[in-house]
């Protein structure tokens, strides 16, 4: 089982991620959890960041942005270091630039296209 925490300060994204991966939760792929901020992020990593394999977090954000989390993570995060895909607006290029001298692994662009996110997620369990 793949645990993935997902970082957006947008509440609805959480039933969104539930709803559209009904059938992987029921089938024991992934395990969810959700921030709803960068900050509650490092700590929910605190506490236990060995289990995380993978991180989806927005870039912006209120109080800590996206790049500021990935930053942290990626100084503080090595044994396992976890994947961290980072959501985008379209258009977005400078943030996109920040996120890749800073360590992100992939981009997704909002709105999140389920099917493309279940593909990267599958071609990581392999």
């Amino acid at each position: 089982m793949m645990k993935i925490l997902v970082v957006d300060d947008e509440a609805d994204v959480q039933p969104l991620f539930l709803q559209r991966f009904r059938k992987e939760l029921r089938a024991n792929e992934f395990e969810f959890d959700f921030a709803l901020s960068g900050e509650e992020a490092l700590d929910f990593m605190k506490k236990g960041h060995s289990q995380i394999v993978l991180i989806l977090s927005d870039i912006n954000m209120p109080g800590m942005s996206g790049i500021e989390l990935l930053s942290e993570i990626r100084l503080n995060y090595h044994e396992p270091e976890p994947v961290v895909m980072m959501i985008t607006a379209y258009g977005d290029d400078e943030n996109r630039r920040q996120a890749d001298k800073n360590g992100a692994n992939d981009f997704l662009t909002k709105p999140l296209d389920f099917n493309l996110l279940k593909e990267k997620l599958k071609h990581l369990l392999e």
